[in-house]
């Protein structure tokens, strides 16, 4: 396109370009020009740098802003450097004084439309490359997404081991994450560290697998030869998992999930903010699930009372915090999460029925799946029997 108040230049300019086999259309000034530009394809423009009105300088801006890929070679009558050089940093590819020798304007022309054949293959390569990424992208989300599934599974397989030594059932261990994962959801704890918090709730007792069966699965009360064995299984549970790297956050959650607020909790004694904020939630899920379960030799208390003893601890058990957002779920709350996972059971289990016996018994929660070892509360009633518990 050429763009000239002087109608006598552009005649020239064109006549001389299409003889050379340029197709050249024409215009009187800035305003028309743009709209030929909307009208067609503009891959060169030839514009004058004194025009009435909006100057050559007012149209190779717009052109960068509205039509990017169109190359801008700037005319001018007057011999001035820093014009030129004030084109060319503005975006113009070339400068040339009027008029322009033919041969000067045809080299001016060849390497403007190359530089921009170029231009427009560096965006397309650019634009094939970040499809490419996009591509790529999802299908690694998509393979992670795979591993951390199959992460999950293996862990929750492999809890369910520990689970059937103890004589517990999954459902015990996915109750406790699931009570887990609600206290952190009012805490405001979200995205990767909940499911951290999860990892870890699910792993709590995997120390157990150290611990001797005579210990583990004694019925009666233990001797303080075997609670030196039984208190053992935090560090070995954190021995075990730690050199893992995705679970080195859950490490720590195992090794304190038998920490107390107060400081007299093992194996580290630990107290307040010195043990991980997903051991001191752990704890609570831990203990309201203990009570208010049905164990071979007691049978399980009432939401009620289990939550009255958990809010008596508050301060010495238990973290306030914690325990505050524990009493905002709310005794129908709990119960719900409770019935829930009782509703999900049956659905597993009738799924797996009409597929004829096929498939997994039931699906692990987001955060997985867990047995616990029900942290004492102390004091009388139904909390005494705690310790039996916490084999």
């Amino acid at each position: 396109m050429i763009v000239d108040d002087d109608e006598s230049v552009r005649d020239v300019i064109s006549v001389l370009l299409r003889e050379e086999g340029y197709h050249c259309a024409v215009a009187s000034g800035a305003d028309m020009a743009l709209e030929l530009a909307q009208q067609e394809d503009t891959p060169l423009v030839i514009s004058d740098m004194k025009m009435p009105g909006k100057d050559g300088l007012w149209l190779l801006e717009a052109f960068r802003e509205q039509h990017p890929d169109t190359a801008v070679i700037m005319l001018t009558g007057y011999g001035d450097t820093e014009a030129a050089v004030d084109c060319l940093r503005r975006g113009a590819v070339d400068y040339l004084l009027k008029p322009p020798k033919l041969t000067d304007l045809i080299r001016s022309i060849e390497r403007a439309l190359a530089k921009r054949r170029i231009e427009l293959a560096r965006k397309r390569y650019q634009k094939k490359l970040e499809r490419k990424v996009r591509d790529r992208t999802t299908e690694l989300r998509n393979a992670l997404k795979d591993v951390s599934t199959t992460y999950q599974n293996t862990l929750l397989a492999l809890v369910t081991a520990l689970d059937a030594r103890e004589h517990e059932t999954s459902d015990h261990s996915q109750r406790v994450v699931e009570y887990t994962t609600a206290i952190a959801h009012i805490m405001a704890i979200k995205g990767p560290e909940l499911e951290e918090i999860g990892r870890g709730a699910l792993l709590h007792d995997i120390g157990k697998i150290g611990v001797p069966d005579a210990v583990l699965l004694k019925p009666g009360k233990l001797t303080p030869e075997e609670w030196v064995e039984m208190r053992k299984h935090p560090d070995i549970g954190f021995s075990m998992i730690a050199p893992i790297p995705f679970l080195s956050i859950p490490s720590q959650i195992v090794l304190s999930h038998q920490e107390r607020f107060d400081g007299r909790g093992y194996p580290r004694g630990l107290a307040r903010e010195e043990i991980h904020i997903g051991a001191r939630i752990f704890s609570v899920a831990d203990t309201l699930d203990a009570m208010t379960s049905d164990r071979p030799y007691r049978k399980g208390t009432t939401f009620a009372n289990a939550i009255e003893e958990i809010h008596r601890c508050s301060g010495t058990q238990f973290d306030p915090q914690v325990v505050k957002a524990f009493l905002d779920i709310g005794e129908a709350g709990l119960v719900k999460i409770k019935e829930d996972m009782v509703a999900r059971k049956k659905a597993a289990a009738a799924a797996k029925l009409a597929n004829g016996g096929n498939g997994s018994g039931g699906a692990a929660p987001a955060g997985g799946g867990t047995p616990s070892s029900g942290t004492p509360v102390g004091g009388s009633g139904v909390a005494a029997a705690a310790p039996d518990v916490t084999h």
